[in-house]
């Protein structure tokens, strides 16, 4: 069995997620690609992720691909988790997660209506639904409360778990809209405000070609292999939100090989990918809350030192803002009220690279701007370096 040493998953990093000054991407859809897929729970991730991979970070060229070419396409996916993943890829991702992801929402949404007990049932859904697809077909992209002010089923309200402690009476409009984009059937267009709001827009989305499961599903692990290997089938299982059978699987139909980490832990790569790659230029990185690159592997030892893993992390372990150097994590970031970065070294790097860390601040405060970056999950450290 092939070593493959944390230095070399390091050197991966630089290279394959684009972060080496040398390999920057020119395309945001090529970003997306690299890492397979970019977090989108919140709305400035994406365009942070992107920007910190191209040679010229523009919010105008991620905009474009979101909203105007729909060659990104935001999905329901891993882990019941939103991401942005290329048009390409959006078939493979939908057969292999999307749609027991909305398959699950819409029997979550069904339930609910039948539990509310006022004759709510698949037909009512079933016509409001189409209601709605009508009203974006005439209105073009419109908001939640927009959508809602055009279909009045859509204001109808439901009582959520009757007779338990956490009774709570809400409207349906939000439950609907989520089980539609779940479905693909409609997408999130432009927000109603800068590029970090949440407040989006729907409209329309194209129908996808239809894909089978399983061969969906190896396709994925090795597009994720690919970009992330080596990796556990624990760090496999815990990405695509997959139970241990699926893992397995996918990794057979693919013909995954089994390496060993400097752990001693059994971990996998794509066909032919053992080899060890050349170290590329010394590199800095300022990437943002959920990027990919902390959010790839369950187990992220072998470029974050456990003991900063508590000020870098949520409660729910959700990675903030992170500073990098040569694929290790360093510190972490944040941008002040006055739109002041700050970051703060957990170790010391080095001059040369509290010098590229510097570079990489001057060059992300540059493209920001105006903007005003809050983490949806805050964790510890970016909290300290705010307040």
């Amino acid at each position: 069995m092939q070593h493959i040493t944390d230095e070399q998953r390091r050197i991966r990093i630089g290279h394959r997620h684009l972060l080496a000054p040398g390999v920057r991407a020119s395309s945001p859809v090529a970003v997306a690609d690299a890492v397979v897929g970019l977090h989108a729970t919140d709305a400035a991730t994406v365009f942070l992720s992107a920007c910190a991979r191209l040679a010229e970070p523009s919010v105008a060229a991620v905009e474009q691909c979101l909203y105007e070419d729909v060659s990104l396409v935001r999905m329901l996916s891993m882990r019941n988790t939103l991401f942005v993943v290329s048009d390409e890829m959006a078939p493979r991702v939908e057969a292999a997660n999307a749609r027991a992801v909305a398959a699950k929402e819409r029997r979550n949404l069904l339930k609910h209506l039948r539990e509310d007990g006022n004759g709510l049932d698949e037909r009512w859904l079933d016509e409001t639904e189409k209601s709605a697809l009508a009203f974006l077909e005439g209105s073009g992209p419109a908001s939640g409360s927009e959508l809602a002010a055009g279909v009045p089923a859509l204001r109808t309200k439901i009582t959520i778990f009757p007779g338990k402690k956490q009774e709570t009476v809400q409207g349906v409009a939000t439950r609907v809209i989520r089980v539609l984009a779940a479905e693909g059937r409609i997408r999130r267009d432009r927000p109603r405000g800068s590029w970090t709001s949440s407040q989006f827009r729907w409209a329309p989305a194209r129908p996808r070609p239809v894909e089978e499961t399983a061969p969906a599903q190896a396709e994925l692990a090795l597009s994720w292999l690919r970009a992330y290997g080596p990796g556990t089938e624990a760090d496999l299982k815990w990405w695509t939100g997959w139970g241990t059978r699926e893992a397995r699987t996918a990794l057979a139909a693919v013909g995954a090989v089994e390496v060993q980490l400097d752990s001693g832990a059994v971990a996998w790569v794509a066909p032919g990918d053992t080899a060890p790659e050349p170290e590329p230029a010394p590199w800095a990185a300022l990437l943002p809350a959920l990027d990919p690159s902390g959010m790839g592997w369950a187990d992220r030892g072998f470029h974050l030192p456990a003991e900063h893993r508590a000020a870098l992390f949520d409660r729910s372990g959700n990675i903030g803002p992170t500073v990098w150097w040569n694929g290790g994590i360093v510190g972490g970031w944040a941008q002040r009220d006055n739109g002041e970065l700050v970051w703060r070294l957990l170790t010391d790097p080095g001059r040369e690279a509290s010098s590229a860390i510097e570079a990489e601040a001057a060059r992300l405060t540059a493209w920001v701007g105006d903007a005003r970056i809050t983490p949806r999950f805050r964790t510890p450290l970016e909290r300290e370096l705010t307040a």
